[in-house]
């Protein structure tokens, strides 16, 4: 009996190159899409709830002969991603809700619907390497420039053992071109890199709707590094460490956002090199398998655009862990994950929580 596998099919190119290549190699495939009911104040759905990214889904599902089901995952979405999105912004702080999607929405409650199904794995079109053995490994993607591994940081040995990533022996240009050997209905489709429930990708005007009547955005001062108020800002939750556009002030030279004092409500505002630092601390990490309890050298990123530069990272009490990087780096900001790497494989990684002065 072929295996079975349920495929996470966004009506994207990615997605649906994953499921061709799967029906080839013998699965029974079953594709999901997830749709999460969403909608502005304008009555403008994001791209996920869209009619038109559903319908491409089901164009694929039928050009490759499998089954077809539209699944409803508004609550976990709204429960386990968006209200914090909202709270971390709110916070003065910077949230990456592609990490929690991946680890609350898309490996578990998407993955349980699948094993519900009687099937063996989840598959998605992440560019990320899986390697299996004694351990369940997560390494980074062939194609270094779309690689997606650090989105997948959080993932247990429970949830890597039952995923697939097909696509992570690809370049993205070899599944551009596989889109059109099999065929797709979608093979021109342009690719996509936006938080999926944001229209527009406006994240200001999604908080100022989702947010409206729950906690109320507050102007207020913009200062420099010596403490004078030199500007006003729109509210603390629309701004983020190292921004330099948007910031409506002319001081004679560049600026950026260097501290977010929101028991305060002010943004402070300093040259480049006020916006790099060497030591963090982060929270909540998480492990994919063990990890050192001594200091231990690696490589950590701490954004997804960022270039993982080699840092001392150092187990402290109470779960949190102090990285000290060896070349101050620009923009280390909270809210957003800090990722660890050895060599091309994926460790683990935690929330940046402060930034050590």
């Amino acid at each position: 009996m072929k295996n079975r596998v349920v495929v996470a099919m966004s009506g994207g190119v990615d997605s649906s190159v994953a499921a061709a290549l799967l029906k080839e190699q013998g699965f029974e495939v079953i594709g999901l899409t997830m749709c999460f009911n969403l909608a502005d104040n304008r009555g403008k759905k994001p791209h996920c709830c869209s009619w038109q990214a559903i319908e491409d889904a089901r164009s694929v599902a039928h050009c490759l002969g499998i089954r077809h089901y539209v699944v409803n995952m508004q609550k976990v979405l709204r429960e386990d991603v968006i209200e914090n999105f909202c709270r971390e912004y709110l916070s003065g702080r910077t949230p990456n809700p592609c990490v929690r999607c991946n680890q609350y929405v898309k490996f578990n409650a998407l993955l349980k619907k699948a094993l519900s199904l009687g099937v063996e794995y989840l598959a998605t079109g992440h560019y990320a390497r899986i390697i299996r053995g004694k351990e369940t490994f997560l390494k980074k993607a062939r194609d270094l420039k779309k690689d997606q591994s650090y989105f997948l940081h959080r993932l247990s040995q429970y949830q890597l053992k039952h995923a697939l990533f097909p696509l992570g022996d690809y370049t993205k240009d070899e599944v551009r071109a596989l889109a059109r050997k099999f065929k797709l209905p979608v093979a021109e489709k342009p690719g996509s890199q936006e938080i999926c429930f944001l229209p527009d990708m406006d994240y200001r005007r999604f908080l100022q709707h989702y947010c409206s009547g729950k906690l109320k955005i507050q102007p207020g001062p913009v200062v420099d590094t010596a403490g004078k108020k030199i500007g006003k800002h729109r509210g603390v939750a629309f701004y983020t460490i190292g921004q330099r556009e948007g910031l409506g002030i002319a001081v004679g030279k560049p600026v950026y956002v260097v501290n977010i004092d929101t028991r305060n409500n002010r943004i402070m505002v300093g040259t480049r090199e006020k916006a790099l630092a060497r030591e963090f601390i982060i929270k909540n990490a998480r492990f994919i398998s063990s990890f050192p309890k001594k200091k231990v050298a690696l490589k950590v990123k701490i954004r997804y655009n960022h270039q993982e530069m080699p840092a001392e990272v150092m187990p402290q009490q109470a779960g949190k862990i102090k990285i000290r990087f060896k070349k101050p780096q620009f923009a280390i900001t909270p809210g957003q994950s800090a990722v660890f790497y050895s060599g091309d494989k994926v460790l683990g990684g935690g929330i940046i929580y402060k930034i050590s002065v």
